[in-house]
């Protein structure tokens, strides 16, 4: 029993980490133009930023429809184009800005 538990958890961590990775390169192929991850200063916030103060359901649905949520956010404009990515580069790239920040503003009480 306990190593069919322990396989389960390799098989989730693999998939974590393989979601990750796949969206570490969508965000280079489509985000690295304007979204840093250094502070090094872009047109985009910087994704470190990102992922402390949003959750991965807000990252998603400002990539799926940046010009619908906007305003939700708190931005006065948006500059941010609709990208042409699938549900799984949404999700993966989504899962790698979350990876970027163990600690989440929301987390604090």
């Amino acid at each position: 029993m306990k190593l069919k538990i322990n396989f389960i958890l390799l098989l989730l961590v693999t998939n974590i980490y393989a979601s990750i990775e796949a969206g570490k390169e969508v965000y280079l192929v489509n985000c690295a133009a304007c979204h840093s991850l250094n502070m090094s200063g872009s047109l985009g916030k910087d994704f470190n930023i990102v992922s402390y103060n949003r959750n991965k359901e807000e990252v998603k649905a400002y990539i799926k429809n940046p010009g619908l949520v906007f305003r939700s956010f708190g931005y006065p404009a948006n500059a941010m184009p609709t990208l042409p990515l699938d549900d799984d580069e949404v999700q993966n790239v989504a899962d790698y800005i979350d990876s970027l920040q163990p600690f989440k503003k929301w987390m604090k009480k």
